[in-house]
């Protein structure tokens, strides 16, 4: 799938991304692909090309821009290197919060919906780790421009905190669906529970389910716990989604 490096404008300075589209003539339905923790990987270009290749412009927005330059992070070495671990967890995971990474989204939907490359007036999300949090937070914050926001191995989606995505639900106009794992203690089956309550009280259309046997950081194919099985039922659900909101 064509690929390329793109420089986005936001209210804080220039984010890198990269812009995936299908092989042919477009315009294709726009999506947004939020990256996990370990940040822009050769893995998450994988993934990005599978989902061009289903018939969609993917946008793959680095979270961490405002760190600066970084190398592609070995997951698997960095949970040996005590180095490689604050790589990730201090330095560039503080480069953001969730309300940056809202400001960035804004920027990051029109440029996506202006593209000539994208149809339609709305786009998908779909999240991993702590990409899940900012897909739900996205389709509560830019309702009108979201047709489906999807997560996966997300964790703290519906905790007591003031600011905890859940409590968004009143505001979404866009079909849900969150897969969490069964041995992720960051989205117990009580969280999932209040997740799902709010929003299906909110009126939205949802889908909150745990995939049993699954670890946190099961979809991506270099993590430690990639799960193949789990993994393939993450891009069955995720495309079933697209393919009903976006097409």
């Amino acid at each position: 799938m064509p690929m390329s490096e793109v420089s986005i404008a936001t209210p804080d300075g220039d984010a890198r991304a990269f812009l995936f589209t299908p092989d042919g003539d477009g315009p294709w339905p726009g999506a947004i692909f939020y990256m996990d923790a370990p940040a822009i990987r050769p893995a998450l270009f994988t993934m990005c090309e599978r989902l061009a290749g289903a018939g969609y412009t993917v946008l793959l927005p680095d979270m961490f821009w405002r760190a600066g330059p970084y190398a592609p992070i070995d997951i698997k070495a960095a949970f040996k290197d005590e180095a490689a671990r604050r790589e990730i967890f201090g330095r560039l995971m503080a480069s953001t919060d969730p309300e940056r990474a809202m400001r960035d989204t804004g920027a990051f939907l029109d440029w996506l919906l202006a593209r000539l490359e994208v149809k339609g007036e709305r786009v998908g999300l779909t999240g991993y780790c702590m990409g899940a949090g900012l897909s739900l937070r996205a389709a509560g914050t830019f309702p009108e421009k979201i047709a489906a926001s999807a997560g996966f191995h997300g964790g703290r989606l519906a905790t007591d905190a003031p600011d905890s995505p859940h409590l968004l639900a009143p505001r979404i106009q866009a079909r849900v669906y969150q897969g969490g794992a069964d041995q992720d203690a960051g989205f117990p089956p009580e969280q999932a529970d209040r997740l799902r309550d709010a929003l299906t009280a909110a009126g939205v259309e949802n889908t909150v389910e745990i995939y049993a046997g699954a670890r946190h950081g099961y979809a991506p194919p270099d993590m430690p716990v990639y799960d193949e099985a789990a993994s393939e039922r993450h891009w069955r659900a995720l495309l079933k989604l697209f393919a009903e909101t976006l097409n």
